[in-house]
Protein backbone atom coordinates (compact mmCIF):
# COMPACT_ATOMS: atom_id res chain seq x y z
CA UNK A 1 0.00 0.00 0.00
CA UNK A 2 1.70 3.20 -0.72
CA UNK A 3 1.43 6.19 1.72
CA UNK A 4 -1.19 8.51 1.86
CA UNK A 5 -2.14 11.94 3.59
CA UNK A 6 -5.62 11.89 5.22
CA UNK A 7 -6.39 15.41 6.50
CA UNK A 8 -9.78 15.06 8.82
CA UNK A 9 -11.44 18.31 9.89
CA UNK A 10 -14.60 19.14 11.75
CA UNK A 11 -17.15 21.12 9.53
CA UNK A 12 -20.70 22.66 11.08
CA UNK A 13 -22.80 22.05 7.81
CA UNK A 14 -21.56 18.60 6.05
CA UNK A 15 -23.51 19.04 3.02
CA UNK A 16 -22.36 22.67 2.20
CA UNK A 17 -18.64 21.29 2.95
CA UNK A 18 -19.04 18.23 0.49
CA UNK A 19 -20.44 20.61 -2.01
CA UNK A 20 -17.51 23.47 -1.22
CA UNK A 21 -14.72 20.68 -1.81
CA UNK A 22 -16.49 19.19 -4.61
CA UNK A 23 -16.20 22.45 -6.37
CA UNK A 24 -12.34 22.70 -6.22
CA UNK A 25 -12.05 19.47 -7.44
CA UNK A 26 -12.29 16.75 -4.87
CA UNK A 27 -14.39 13.37 -5.91
CA UNK A 28 -16.39 12.11 -3.02
CA UNK A 29 -15.56 8.32 -1.93
CA UNK A 30 -19.14 7.16 -0.96
CA UNK A 31 -17.65 4.11 0.05
CA UNK A 32 -16.27 5.64 3.14
CA UNK A 33 -18.67 7.90 3.55
CA UNK A 34 -21.80 8.48 6.11
CA UNK A 35 -24.12 10.21 7.57
CA UNK A 36 -21.73 12.39 9.79
CA UNK A 37 -18.66 11.98 7.45
CA UNK A 38 -17.76 12.39 3.49
CA UNK A 39 -14.41 11.03 2.05
CA UNK A 40 -13.23 13.82 -0.37
CA UNK A 41 -10.17 12.89 -2.36
CA UNK A 42 -8.02 15.11 -4.11
CA UNK A 43 -4.91 12.42 -5.54
CA UNK A 44 -4.09 8.87 -5.58
CA UNK A 45 -2.53 10.29 -1.99
CA UNK A 46 -3.94 13.08 -0.34
CA UNK A 47 -7.89 13.01 1.05
CA UNK A 48 -9.81 15.07 3.07
CA UNK A 49 -11.96 13.38 5.68
CA UNK A 50 -15.00 15.92 6.63
CA UNK A 51 -16.65 14.76 9.76
CA UNK A 52 -19.37 16.57 11.31
CA UNK A 53 -18.54 18.31 15.63
CA UNK A 54 -20.46 15.03 16.89
CA UNK A 55 -18.18 12.46 15.19
CA UNK A 56 -15.16 14.77 15.38
CA UNK A 57 -15.73 14.55 19.10
CA UNK A 58 -15.65 10.66 19.31
CA UNK A 59 -12.05 11.13 18.52
CA UNK A 60 -10.91 14.02 20.69
CA UNK A 61 -11.98 15.52 23.55
CA UNK A 62 -9.79 18.77 22.32
CA UNK A 63 -11.88 21.62 21.80
CA UNK A 64 -12.89 22.80 17.86
CA UNK A 65 -11.35 25.87 16.96
CA UNK A 66 -13.57 29.03 16.39
CA UNK A 67 -13.79 29.31 12.40
CA UNK A 68 -11.58 33.05 13.16
CA UNK A 69 -8.51 30.90 14.56
CA UNK A 70 -5.68 29.58 12.06
CA UNK A 71 -3.98 26.18 13.80
CA UNK A 72 -2.56 25.65 10.10
CA UNK A 73 -2.48 26.18 6.39
CA UNK A 74 -3.01 23.46 4.06
CA UNK A 75 -1.64 23.60 0.39
CA UNK A 76 -2.21 22.11 -2.57
CA UNK A 77 -0.75 22.13 -6.04
CA UNK A 78 -2.62 23.40 -9.30
CA UNK A 79 -1.24 22.67 -12.63
CA UNK A 80 -1.92 26.39 -14.08
CA UNK A 81 -2.23 29.83 -12.89
CA UNK A 82 -5.61 29.32 -14.15
CA UNK A 83 -6.62 26.57 -11.87
CA UNK A 84 -5.67 28.64 -8.84
CA UNK A 85 -7.85 31.16 -9.68
CA UNK A 86 -10.87 28.72 -10.54
CA UNK A 87 -10.23 26.99 -6.89
CA UNK A 88 -10.21 30.53 -5.39
CA UNK A 89 -13.73 31.29 -6.86
CA UNK A 90 -15.23 28.48 -6.39
CA UNK A 91 -14.39 28.58 -2.63
CA UNK A 92 -15.91 32.15 -2.42
CA UNK A 93 -19.15 30.45 -4.78
CA UNK A 94 -19.48 28.12 -1.54
CA UNK A 95 -19.17 29.39 1.15
CA UNK A 96 -15.09 30.06 1.36
CA UNK A 97 -13.64 33.42 1.86
CA UNK A 98 -10.89 34.23 -0.60
CA UNK A 99 -7.66 35.81 -0.45
CA UNK A 100 -7.59 35.90 2.90
CA UNK A 101 -3.37 36.89 2.09
CA UNK A 102 -2.19 39.24 -0.60
CA UNK A 103 -2.27 37.09 -3.49
CA UNK A 104 1.55 36.28 -4.42
CA UNK A 105 2.63 36.64 -7.72
CA UNK A 106 6.19 35.41 -9.25
CA UNK A 107 6.97 34.54 -12.69
CA UNK A 108 7.70 30.92 -11.41
CA UNK A 109 4.74 30.86 -8.66
CA UNK A 110 1.61 32.12 -8.23
CA UNK A 111 -0.80 31.45 -5.17
CA UNK A 112 -4.11 32.61 -3.56
CA UNK A 113 -5.18 31.85 -0.01
CA UNK A 114 -8.76 30.97 0.94
CA UNK A 115 -11.34 29.49 3.67
CA UNK A 116 -13.70 26.80 3.62
CA UNK A 117 -17.07 27.65 5.21
CA UNK A 118 -15.30 26.54 8.54
CA UNK A 119 -12.66 28.89 8.19
CA UNK A 120 -9.76 25.80 7.18
CA UNK A 121 -6.95 27.88 5.28
CA UNK A 122 -6.01 26.22 1.98
CA UNK A 123 -3.32 27.41 -0.32
CA UNK A 124 -3.75 27.05 -4.34
CA UNK A 125 -0.12 26.62 -5.74
CA UNK A 126 1.05 26.65 -8.96
CA UNK A 127 5.09 27.06 -9.47
CA UNK A 128 7.19 26.29 -12.66
CA UNK A 129 9.82 24.69 -11.62
CA UNK A 130 11.94 25.00 -14.37
CA UNK A 131 11.28 29.28 -14.39
CA UNK A 132 12.35 28.92 -10.67
CA UNK A 133 15.58 31.37 -9.54
CA UNK A 134 18.39 29.12 -8.76
CA UNK A 135 20.47 29.69 -5.45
Amino acid sequence: MSRTIIISLPVTDLKASKAFYTALGFKSNPKFSGDDSAYMVWSETISVMLLTHEKWRTFTTRPIPPKTSSEMGLNISCVSRAEVDAMNKAAVEHGGIGDINPIEDHDFMYGRDFTDPDGHIWGAQWMDMSAMPSG
